[in-house]
């Protein structure tokens, strides 16, 4: 019996024991990692796109505990207290150019932003509490990133879309501030969050003077988390950094080819190692697929034999363009049979340092044409109407044709292109619904058969703005659509007027998605889902895009009238009140006195002299000379017009304005 009891102690204890490992096996695997990496791509119009991504993940706290080495702890303390699922902000100056930079790529996609500040936060908690979850995060990320984010936290400044979102559980919540200026303080605080801050690493390479004349720059932070569910399969919080800037090189290669560049000519520095805590650092340089296919087309013009390609591991051999350093590796998009894919170099700064920088360059050799990408319909808006009374919003589409639809099994007639459009509008610009119409190549269409399904939500006078989100249903054969609503101009109070007032008021951005469309970049090799950054460009990205921020002037009243008004008014009470005190506190025995004394001592000493001889040969006591009295009478009319004039004013004044 006892022998049994052992062995069922030891068969206990080694379960156990297992079980420990396990766990701990399973801690060690959900470690916290940091990668950085940049991607850095030649552009249509003589520029430059770099995108450095950064991602930090850390296991959830159930398991590997709240403290961490590489995560910050700004970010975790953030998910906890106020329930984020997922929550994406954005800091961004200039306008994206969806024609010459492309629309249709995963970059463009979850990068090109709005102008200003983008805010969108999903929640974990009650729906009566998401309001004030989102009032508690605007106040926690204005302080956080030194910026104005607070002002998203009245109800007039956010909204809750339903489905133009990918989050339908109803908790999301989307604000805007377009004119918020970004600056290095929005960018310091940002950098703050990486483990190595700028001092190593790609992170380095954020010269601040060069970032800020680029001609668009973008800086992003993405979270989710799945900390507060119950399942056993959660990752933790996952955050992802990026930065994306449209840089134009310094360097001159005269007008017909493209101009040659390095890191240390575009951002003024060179990269001197990798950041000891990460855990990969590379950078990467990538052709598109219609550069691709332009290389190919000069390859076979210019009679090249086959085994000099135009893009393989000897990339010395190139007759396009010229690499500084070799790469590492080289990973093909899996193109298919319609068009080439994009291709990647891939290299490493792991073995550079202070006394061998990492300086990559690229100089071309012939000169190239190629165009980026484009989304199905290329999306404007602009203002219709004049005066300050009324007016209308239009959304214009044109199809690029670069993106035809083609579907096994149909017809041209029954293809169909869907379009979303999600679009908020403050509440002093009250929209008209009921106005809304739909033109097809220039001709008026029924609502009805082009609208897939719409949700409004009118906009309430300083409770809530107006919310509009369509899908419409149009041909794939369309040319240009225009979409159309009527609005009135409404009245501020004057307390709710910004200080520049006169410039006018922003409309944010509308938000146009195409439902059937997906950006991604799918490679051969398997070790691709091991890069963060590559991995991100495998995942599919709805296509999505970003109209113009539109700019309405409002009736504004004048703002100096005010200060006039009380300029005058002080200055009528200071004389009036001045010469009435003036009148009330003179002395008139004091007044003669001095005057006495004044024109003694103006007299002479042969006057005086005089004055006391005759005197006294006359008997009499000696008087000092006494002052003129013609000036006296004078004095007091002058005194008694002055008061009654600046009394006849002020009753005219008061007389007027009653």
């Amino acid at each position: 019996m006892s022998r049994l009891k052992s062995c069922l102690l030891l068969f206990l204890a080694l379960f156990s024991a297992s079980e420990s490992i396990a766990k701990e096996e399973k801690v060690e695997e959900l470690n916290e990692e940091f990668t950085e990496a940049l991607l850095l791509r030649p552009l249509p119009d003589r520029k430059v796109l770099a995108h450095f991504h950064f991602r930090s993940s850390a296991p959830p706290s159930r398991m590997y505990g709240r403290h961490h080495h590489i995560f910050p702890k700004s970010i975790y303390q953030l998910v906890h207290k106020f329930k984020v699922r997922e929550m994406e902000l954005s800091f961004t100056q200039g306008r994206w150019n969806y024609e010459r930079w492309g629309g249709f790529d995963p970059i463009s996609s979850s990068n090109a932003k709005p102008p200003g500040v983008e805010l969108w936060a999903d929640f974990d908690v009650a729906q009566d509490q998401v309001d004030d979850s989102w009032k508690n995060l605007t106040h926690a990320l204005s302080g956080l990133f030194c910026a104005s984010i607070n002002f998203l936290e009245h109800s007039t400044s956010y909204s809750a879309p339903q489905w133009s979102f990918r989050s339908f559980s109803g908790k999301l919540r989307y604000g805007t501030l377009p004119r918020e200026a970004v600056c290095t303080e929005n960018l310091t605080p940002w950098l703050k969050l990486l483990p190595c801050r700028d001092k190593a690493g790609i992170s380095s390479l954020m010269d601040r003077p060069s970032i800020y004349r680029g001609n668009y720059h973008s800086q992003r932070l993405h979270l989710k988390s799945d900390e507060f569910d119950t399942s056993e399969m959660c990752n933790g919080i996952v955050l992802e950094q990026t930065l994306t800037v449209v840089l134009r090189p310094d360097t001159f290669s005269g007008q017909v080819l493209q101009p040659s560049w390095s890191l240390s000519s575009l951002f003024g520095r060179t990269v001197n190692g990798k950041c000891s805590l990460s855990s990969s650092s590379n950078v990467y340089v990538q052709f598109e697929h219609n550069l691709v296919s332009e290389g190919d087309k000069l390859r076979k013009d210019s009679e090249v034999s086959e085994n000099e390609i135009f893009i393989h591991e000897g990339f010395q051999n190139n007759h396009l363009f010229e690499l500084s350093l070799p790469p590492k590796r080289v990973i093909k998009e899996a193109g298919n049979l319609q068009k080439e894919g994009s291709i990647l170099y891939e290299f490493s700064v792991d073995e550079s340092n202070e006394f061998e920088p990492f300086d990559l360059g690229l100089s071309w050799k012939v000169p190239v044409v190629w165009s980026c990408p484009q989304a199905p319909l290329q999306a404007s808006r602009f203002l219709l109407g004049s005066g300050n009374e009324r007016g209308a919003i239009a959304i214009s589409m044109k199809s690029t044709r670069s993106n035809i639809v083609e579907r096994a099994g149909y017809d041209e007639k029954e293809c169909w292109l869907r379009v979303g459009i999600f679009q908020m509008v403050p509440w002093y610009v009250k929209v008209y619904y009921h106005t809304l119409k739909l033109f097809l190549d220039g001709e008026p269409q029924s609502s009805t058969e082009n609208i897939e399904k719409i949700l409004v939500s009118p906009s309430e006078d300083k409770v809530s703005p107006g919310v509009m989100e369509v899908i419409l249903r149009l041909p794939c054969s369309v040319n240009t659509a225009a979409l159309t609503l009527e609005f009135d101009k409404g009245f501020l109070h004057i307390d709710e007027y910004p200080p520049d007032a006169n410039q006018g008021f922003d409309i944010p951005s509308a938000v146009i998605h195409f439902a059937d469309f997906v950006a991604n970049t799918s490679f051969h090799d398997n070790f691709i889902k091991e890069v963060p950054i590559l991995s991100r460009l495998q995942e599919e990205i709805p296509v999505v895009s970003y109209t113009e921020v539109l700019l309405v002037p409002l009736t504004t009243p004048d703002f100096s009238m005010p200060y006039n008004v009380i300029t005058i008014t002080c200055t009528v009470f200071a004389l009036y009140f001045g010469s009435l005190l003036n009148a009330l506190r003179r002395r008139v025995g004091e007044e003669e006195r001095l005057l006495s004394g004044k024109v003694a001592k103006k007299a002479g000493p042969l006057t005086l002299m005089i004055s006391k001889l005759s005197a006294k040969l006359r008997g009499k006591p000696w008087e000092p000379p006494k002052p003129p009295e013609s000036g006296r009478p004078s004095t007091n009319y002058k005194l008694i017009a002055k008061i009654v004039l600046v009394a006849g004013v002020a009753a005219a004044w008061q007389f007027y304005f009653q």
